[in-house]
């Protein structure tokens, strides 16, 4: 049991009990290990999500220009295991009462509010500029490195084959491209990709009719997909930035708090 608020002899000061006042020391201990637990969920919430859109996306990174995406992602990767991390060091602080740590605890917060935040906003910024960026550049990307560069032809087969589309704006811009111009694709008569047909087999792009290929350009659903992905980063970045406010503060009024005399 706490002990009640005592005066000094011969004045009138009265030392501080560590229940004194709304916000005691036992109070927002006990807050700051509530608020750990969460703080621990959430960066798993946040670094999943991150390692989900790395694994999803992994394969079309090599078809954007900027690494705006990629990094956002790694960015909440890092926020999380932060956040994980710094909800195993707060408990220790707080229990152990150590100010050093504390005050670790506390720049861990910090620095994991301002990943948070920069990813939320920049996730915002970007989703209205990936539109534009998608369509200036991912035809020439298409026409330009098909069977010319291995990673990005295996993103766009993964691509037309998951999307169900054909080129980046619609299924006649292969007759333009690189790889029609190979001597082997012109032999064999193909007019799009394999990956084109509905029914993906071995020269099936020889036959360009809609019951065979999809007319489709990948780039509207590659843009619908990536902004969806775009809003969850910006949402997450910026909601869960919040709840890192209240760990800077609790955890510096505690740490505040200690560095004055209480009753044991």
């Amino acid at each position: 049991m706490a002990k009640s608020a005592e005066r000094l002899p011969g004045t009138s000061t009265r030392l501080r009990t560590r229940d004194d006042g709304c916000c005691s020391v036992n109070f927002l201990k006990y807050v700051l290990h509530i608020y750990n637990v969460v703080l621990f969920l959430s960066g798993l919430v946040v670094g999943g999500i991150g390692i989900w859109t790395v694994i999803s996306k992994h394969s079309y990174v090599s078809l954007m220009t900027t690494s705006t995406y990629p990094t956002l992602a790694y960015a909440l990767i890092v926020a999380g295991a932060l956040a994980v991390v710094g909800s195993w060091l707060g408990c220790g602080g707080v229990t152990s009462e150590n100010r050093c740590v504390l005050l670790i605890y506390v720049f861990v917060v910090m620095l994991v509010f301002v990943l948070e935040a920069g990813v939320g906003a920049l996730a915002r910024l970007y989703e209205e500029q990936v539109g534009p960026e998608l369509k200036m550049n991912l035809n020439r990307t298409f026409l330009e490195n098909y069977a010319v560069r291995r990673r990005e032809t295996s993103a766009i087969d993964q691509m037309q084959i998951e999307f169900k589309c054909c080129g980046a704006l619609r299924f006649e811009d292969w007759v333009v491209s690189e790889w029609h111009k190979d001597e082997n694709v012109l032999k064999n008569g193909s007019l799009v990709p394999d990956s084109c047909c509905k029914t993906p087999t071995l020269l099936c792009g020889r036959r360009d009719h809609p019951s065979n290929i999809h007319y489709t350009g990948c780039i509207y659903k590659f843009l619908e997909t990536t902004k969806d992905h775009l809003i969850i980063l910006g949402a997450v970045g910026l909601g869960l930035s919040v709840l890192e406010l209240f760990g800077i503060v609790l955890g510096s009024c505690l740490y505040i708090k200690l560095r004055h005399d209480f009753d044991d």
